[in-house]
């Protein structure tokens, strides 16, 4: 959504120029009675789907593998393999080999925002930059001093999906599908009543027997905090075939799984699987004619990492880095741009704001806090789609 100043001049206006000026202020009022157009008038999207891949890296998004660890064998096991799978002497080479969807289909038709290279930049706002903290400033706009250390404990504050879920709009038809089984807390599903399918949760559909295959597949593997993404994947997939849920959080969470194992060759090849998951989820929506063409995606990470070769495998305050993420978005309405190249700023705690605006604020007044993203519509495309975006309040 554009913003405005109103214009201002410096000097007296001459007075051969003042007849003209005279005739535009009679016309302004007849101007100003017109309503800007509704979001229901120019937006075509009416389903929306957030994607989380925990504590993947900017430098990842943008440079694809890290030179200085993809050859090192203290973190890849097979360093040849490694460098055959997803090296290249060019770093825009290297993240079309690592993630070939975010940089064919959202390069093409998306924008990308994050490259600190380039001078622009998202960040965390909340001082832990950890996983909780980040989820929290995520979906609620809020950046507490005093927040959960990444412990199943409820969280007080409203969420987007919540605000959303409680619209007259989108009651019913928001769902969530994480692999990270603190997300009921984070959510905190006992009083927002959402559907939160998180770890090794079932989906329990009765009557489904792919559903069935998929709980009797979970039921046998080994319980841990987080569900193997893949599973993820599957559980969200075969609900959103049988229900289409118009707003969608699905939360990624092995990529911060194999960093913190410091396997960094592993780190990348769930990278890679992740990228091919949205890719068959995109091609999923597109195919549906309940989601075709009416779907926008809105793809980022909780927090960053450690930026020194020796700091990779850890992230919080003491990490410098770790404050750094990104934001990916690919939809009907967005002006395609590819890779932001501005100097900008964009904070997380926007990223409630923003959900909330892309689908038009439906449950106004109470928006949540923050400033959304300026994501330029297509309806302004001719004027707004080599600005930066704008900067977070």
């Amino acid at each position: 959504m554009g913003s405005y100043t109103p214009d201002t001049f410096g000097k007296p206006i001459k007075m051969k120029l003042f007849l003209p000026y005279a005739m535009l202020l009679l016309c302004l009022p007849a101007i100003a009675q017109e309503p800007p157009p509704s979001h229901a008038e120019r937006a075509k999207t009416k389903n929306l789907f957030i994607i989380t891949i925990d504590g993947f890296r900017w430098q990842e998004i943008f440079t694809g593998a890290d030179p200085l660890l993809i050859a090192n064998p203290q973190y890849v096991r097979d360093t040849m393999l490694a460098r055959r799978l997803y090296w290249d002497s060019t770093a825009g080479e290297r993240r079309k080999k690592l993630l070939p969807f975010f940089w064919s289909t959202i390069a093409r038709d998306g924008r990308l925002y994050g490259n600190r290279l380039l001078g622009n930049k998202v960040n965390v706002r909340n001082f832990y930059k950890i996983s909780y903290p980040g989820y929290n400033e995520i979906f609620t706009g809020h950046t507490d001093l005093f927040d959960s250390p990444n412990l199943p404990l409820e969280n007080r504050h409203v969420n987007v999906l919540e605000y959303l879920n409680n619209s007259r709009e989108f009651k019913g038809k928001v769902a969530v599908f994480t692999s990270w089984n603190v997300f009921p807390y984070i959510l905190n599903e006992v009083r927002s009543g959402l559907p939160v399918n998180s770890g090794y949760e079932p989906l329990a559909q009765a009557g489904d027997p792919e559903a069935g295959l998929i709980d009797s597949v979970q039921g046998s593997m080994r319980r841990s905090k987080t569900r193997h993404d893949l599973l993820t994947f599957l559980t969200a997939k075969e609900f959103i075939e049988a229900h289409h849920p118009s707003v969608l959080f699905l939360g990624f969470g092995e990529t911060d799984e194999c960093a913190h194992t410091g396997r960094y060759d592993l780190y990348l090849q769930q990278a890679a699987d992740i990228d091919r998951m949205i890719a068959d989820l995109w091609y999923l929506v597109q195919t549906d004619p309940f989601y075709r063409d009416s779907t926008t995606f809105l793809i980022t990470t909780d927090h960053g990492r450690g930026w020194k070769p020796n700091k990779w495998t850890t992230h919080g305050f003491w990490a410098d880095g770790s404050g750094d993420i990104w934001m990916a978005v690919l939809g009907p309405d967005i002006v395609p741009a590819g890779e932001i190249t501005t100097r900008g700023q964009v904070y997380q705690k926007q990223f409630a704001a923003t959900i909330a605006e892309l689908l038009g604020d439906p449950a106004a007044p109470g928006h949540p806090p923050g400033h959304p993203v300026n994501l330029p519509a297509r309806m302004a495309a001719p004027l707004l789609a080599g600005q930066p975006q704008t900067t977070g309040r």
